[in-house]
């Protein structure tokens, strides 16, 4: 038979252990406990065939409430009813009406749970005080309203404990549900971040590898000596491009928290950058104002970045051959980086993904900073304000020399 139409994979009775559990446990007590009660209620109905048939009606109806919650709480609420009207002794019946209803208000049915109980009080009510006494099969003293006013409450308190249950499912259901679209935004944030280093380390590394191999091609017939001082630095190239893409997957395959076994990229190794670029044809000029000083190490990685990239992208897109990095450290709030080119632009591909800009101002903006990149002169230029956590910083300074 197909399971296609069950949410659990099969039949009812494959249902998950508790559905039926509660089933079981939902008949047994209404047997054993009916039965007992029926010894102090010489007034009402023996219990024969048909009542121990719709005691045990309602829980096996309750295998149904996972697919059919809202034709279950009817049917058990007619059965609930009719084991009343025929007479049949007071006690735990109304046990497997209170599963039903839960299951029903769970699922969001909860118009079929009022609905339903209302008309089952409805019918009781009626067939208390409007059949003739002796058309009663177990009709007792008389009617009392006393009486029924305590079904009613015995139904409200049904209800109202079922509502209580549903809000509390409810509620656990959303603090699960908040605690997963949390843990998968981080998990999306730190993609979204390896990504971004990733980029960088491999946009730039790539862009200095394409540019002496194209050196190597140009120089292998007519200079082959000169070939040697390209490959050296493709491989020097690589390997380092390695090393950080191994601490950069690293974080992932250690254990949590552990930090990496190497120290992330800072300002310290902007001078590695300077060389670099001098084996791509790039003049790089450091400029430097006010006095430097320790910055956080995110915020050093963000600055060590944005300058390798602004450098890559002076390599890729720009015909000069000279770049000046100015770092200002005038404002005791932060950092200002300046990456100018003179120009003229590249005609051509430049062969990047596109992304490098908007990585550049992600990073800016994760540290409330700022970074703005446009022509400038005859040029390109890339200024990012980048405030120190452990400073006075504000984004006021953004603004803050041009």
């Amino acid at each position: 038979m197909s399971t296609d139409h069950y949410p659990y994979g099969g039949p009812p009775w494959t249902r998950p252990s508790w559905t039926r559990v509660s089933a079981l446990l939902a008949a047994l007590v209404q047997v054993v406990g009916s039965t007992a009660a029926a010894r102090q209620q010489p007034d009402r109905a023996a219990l024969d065939a048909a009542g121990y048939a719709l005691l045990l009606l309602g829980p096996a109806l309750l295998l149904l409430r996972e697919r059919y919650p809202g034709p279950v709480v009817a049917a058990v609420t007619a059965v609930t009813t009719g084991y009343l009207l025929a007479g049949y002794p007071y006690g735990p019946v109304f046990l497997s009406l209170g599963v039903a209803v839960y299951g029903a208000l769970a699922r969001g049915c909860r118009r079929w749970a009022w609905i339903s109980l209302g008309a089952g009080y409805l019918v009781h009510l009626s067939s208390s005080h409007l059949l003739p006494h002796d058309w009663q099969r177990a009709p007792g003293p008389g009617p009392s309203w006393w009486q029924e006013a305590g079904a009613a409450a015995w139904l409200l308190l049904v209800l109202a404990g079922a509502e209580i249950m549903r809000n509390r499912g409810e509620q656990l259901a959303a603090r699960r549900l908040a605690r997963r679209q949390a843990e998968e935004n981080r998990a999306a944030e730190e993609r979204l971040r390896m990504a971004r280093e990733l980029h960088d380390i491999l946009a730039h590394s790539i862009s200095v590898i394409h540019l002496q191999a194209g050196v190597a091609l140009e120089l292998i017939d007519e200079h082959p000596d000169q070939v040697r001082a390209a490959l050296t630095v493709i491989k020097e190239t690589s390997k380092e491009a390695l090393g950080e893409v191994r601490q950069v997957l690293g974080t992932l395959r250690g254990p949590d928290g552990q930090a990496p076994r190497t120290p992330a990229p800072g300002l310290a190794r902007l001078p590695e950058l300077v060389t670099q670029a001098g084996h791509a044809g790039l003049t790089v000029t450091i400029e430097t104002a006010g006095t430097a000083r320790p910055l956080s190490t995110q915020v050093e990685l963000a600055a060590f970045r944005i300058v390798q990239e602004a450098l890559t992208n002076v390599i890729r897109h720009s015909a000069a051959r000279t770049a000046t990095v100015l770092m200002d450290w005038s404002s005791p709030r932060g950092l200002l980086l300046r990456v100018d080119d003179p120009g003229p632009a590249a005609g051509g591909e430049g062969g990047g993904s596109g992304n490098g800009l908007v990585g550049m101002r992600e990073r800016a903006a994760a540290f409330d900073g700022e970074l703005t990149a446009g022509p400038h002169g005859g040029g390109f230029r890339v200024r990012a304000w980048l405030p120190d956590p452990a400073g006075e910083g504000t984004a006021s300074e953004k603004g803050r020399s041009g």
